[in-house]
């Protein structure tokens, strides 16, 4: 790291990552990598896609730092190139479906450990909530990983998705409620789109324990600044 990088600013470390600063863009990926990887793997929900989908991010990134205009900060940048990295590999993977995707515990998911014996109920809840979560469509899906999982004001989210605030209220409320229909719980009252973070029972769930906290795949650190 270069002396000094972890005092500046995030719009100081791009300057001086246009400037040449080798380190200045390792930087920045070292202070907003788990968030948007915990960004990518909820809105994907496969470990390798959304892998695949922050290492394309930050390559663009990367190439890309000169169109950062210094018009929202960096960070909302960053996850606007990470969610449409994630939304293109959705649409892409729904125009082109293929077999499906290996659950975990199979001997060919290369990140998940192994099969319990007897799953404990929290992972059938966490199990069923990601399912639920990805049988949304994928703009409602995005609205609710950003403001009730990630915890993002509504405001934040809007810019990061490039829509008006009161889209990302009315896709929230409407995967709320379509979620709440599938895991057969009440109706959210009102629709109401501020967030509740972790512990909202019709997003979140268990999806909390088993999915971003186990962090990015270890094989992929390293090659984002590249």
């Amino acid at each position: 790291m270069t002396p000094g990088a972890a005092a500046r600013s995030d719009a100081d470390l791009v300057r001086a990552h246009l400037a040449g600063d080798s380190g200045a863009f390792a930087e920045l990926v070292r202070r907003h990598r788990d968030r948007l990887w915990a960004v990518a793997l909820r809105t994907i929900g496969d470990r390798e896609e959304a892998a695949d989908a922050v290492q394309d991010a930050l390559l663009s990134a990367y190439r890309g730092a000169s169109g950062f205009r210094g018009d929202s900060a960096v960070t909302t940048w960053l996850h606007r190139i990470v969610v449409n990295a994630c939304l293109d590999r959705i649409r892409r993977r729904q125009s082109h479906p293929t077999v499906p995707l290996p659950g975990p515990g199979r001997d060919d998911d290369r990140y998940a450990g192994p099969e319990p014996a007897a799953p404990a109920p929290d992972q059938d809840t966490a199990m069923t909530v990601r399912a639920a979560l990805a049988a949304l469509p994928i703009e409602q899906r995005a609205a609710l990983v950003l403001v009730d999982m990630q915890g993002y004001p509504v405001a934040e989210a809007a810019r990061i998705l490039g829509v008006a605030e009161g889209t990302i209220k009315s896709r929230c409320a409407r995967g709320r409620a379509r979620m709440a229909l599938e895991l057969g719980l009440p109706r959210p009252a009102g629709g109401d789109a501020r967030h509740a973070g972790p512990g909202n029972p019709a997003v979140a769930g268990g999806v909390e324990s088993e999915s971003a906290a186990a962090g990015p795949p270890p094989a992929r650190e390293g090659r984002d600044q590249r």
